[in-house]
């Protein structure tokens, strides 16, 4: 009977390290925080756009507060710019990346006025890994 306890733990251990030994693997890349690729870019993105635009008080950006998005549950990350003093208005730029890209994307009203190349100039920039702030417009 002593025999047969330890065979039966034996075998319970063995199948308990099989179980954690499985050779499949994740069907997308893991990265190593656990984040996504898209949640990745946008963190990057987003701290270069408080920091160069809002936070150095940046006279281009006066007008506009941003309004961060990151934590979206339907994987896209995002962050959007409103405007200063209607922060529950409608949003005049949209910077997200989607799913398990590291592309960043942008849209809104503001890309077509004189601001949108600089925003287009520095969204690339960031994006890109570089987080300089640029030229002011």
């Amino acid at each position: 009977m002593k025999n047969f306890r330890i065979l039966a733990v034996a075998l319970v251990s063995l199948l308990a390290l099989a179980g954690c030994q499985s050779g499949s693997k994740p069907s997308t890349p893991s990265v190593g925080s656990g984040k996504s690729a898209s949640l990745l870019a946008m963190e990057t993105v987003a701290i270069a756009a408080h920091k160069c635009w809002f936070a150095s008080k940046d006279p281009a950006f006066k007008s506009y507060r941003l309004a961060n998005e990151l934590n979206a549950f339907g994987g896209t990350p995002r962050f959007l710019l409103v405007p200063a003093k209607n922060y529950g208005g409608l949003p005049l730029l949209v910077v997200q990346a989607r799913g398990n890209s590291s592309r960043v994307e942008s849209f809104g009203p503001l890309m077509s006025e004189p601001i949108g190349a600089r925003i287009h100039a520095d969204l690339t920039r960031w994006s890109s890994g570089n987080n300089a702030c640029g030229s002011a417009a």
